[in-house]
């Protein structure tokens, strides 16, 4: 899949491949490949250090960026994974269990995507029905009863909104979760590693380290929904997305994100592996500054964190 703006990219790699092709010893297509690197690396940069918020957005959601699943398998050592929400029944569109990760037992758990379109049609796109959310629930409450760390990673459009859902809960179920969050006795740490969509990304982002890839999002509507709404035409989605202030720097300026893990130039999906390396880097150094520290202390900053986010610098005088 190609994003429009990377086609000046694409374009010089197909480039480059072909003189590959042709090159064998001659020294002038040897010289012309690096001539056309130097301009593919010059045009990587320019790119993508001046990307918009709607930019990023769609970075975000590349289907061949690093989902859940990948996370798992290259941070988590004995990933034992729970299933249902013991009232409806089991929801792909998340997934969690025990594991560890760098020597840490934690209970991880993930919206899941999706790697093709068959687990992604599975996991409904990694939109969560009421009983993933119930089962969301479930495994938050687990982890405070053995005192296990909670590692949640966000990547989703948003909770399903479909007629069914609302008939099973899902406003209630989503509520649940944030109280939850909220009371729970052990650390919790959140990523988002790509879409952060309203109540389906809140339900897993009420943490004590918030942290966010380069080109994620957190957001309380997509910036399409957004525009129809406000604008009444979903073409002016690149503005709301620019109103909306969802970018990981944005986020992290008003208190609402700790970190910003920087992608590989290019983005996530150009370089999954060393993706996965940084943050699995961040979250060791996130785990072990939460070692050790008692229930008391982490509810009671947890709470200051969240009644000081959007509070005013000075109050209003008359």
């Amino acid at each position: 899949m190609m994003l429009d703006f990377e086609r000046p990219i694409l374009e010089l790699e197909q480039r480059i491949g072909e003189l590959r092709n042709l090159a064998g010893e001659s020294r002038e297509l040897q010289a012309e490949i690096a001539r056309l690197e130097d301009a593919l690396d010059g045009a990587k940069r320019r790119i993508f250090s001046n990307l918009t918020p709607y930019q990023r957005v769609q970075i975000a959601r590349h289907p061949e960026r690093p989902n859940f699943r990948s996370y798992r398998d290259a941070l988590a050592d004995d990933f034992y994974e729970l299933a249902g929400d013991r009232l409806h029944g089991d929801d792909t569109a998340v997934r969690g269990g025990f594991a560890q990760i760098f020597g840490h037992d934690v209970v991880l758990v993930g919206h899941d995507k999706g790697a093709d379109v068959e687990s992604r049609v599975a996991g409904n796109f990694g939109m969560a029905h009421p009983e993933g959310c119930r089962k969301v629930n479930r495994l938050y409450e687990l982890a405070g009863k053995f005192g296990l760390p909670l590692v949640l990673l966000v990547d989703t459009p948003g909770a399903f909104a479909g007629r069914q859902a609302e008939e099973r809960g899902q406003a209630w179920a989503i509520s649940a979760d944030l109280m939850a969050l909220a009371k729970v006795p052990v650390p919790v740490v959140s990523f988002i590693i790509g879409e952060g969509g309203s109540g389906g990304a809140l339900a897993m982002c009420v943490a004590d380290h918030v942290g966010m890839l380069e080109n994620s999002y957190l957001s309380v509507i997509a910036p399409e929904a957004c525009a129809s709404i406000i604008f009444r035409d979903p073409s002016r989605a690149a503005e709301a997305a620019a109103a909306l202030k969802l970018t990981a720097s944005d986020l992290k300026g008003h208190g609402v994100a700790d970190e910003i893990v920087p992608e590989p130039l290019g983005g996530a999906h150009r370089s999954p592996e060393k993706t996965i390396e940084r943050v699995g880097e961040s979250l060791e150094r996130v785990l072990e500054s939460f070692a050790g520290k008692n229930s008391e202390t982490l509810l009671r900053n947890r709470h200051d964190r969240y009644r000081s986010i959007g509070a005013h610098a000075e109050a209003w005088r008359i």
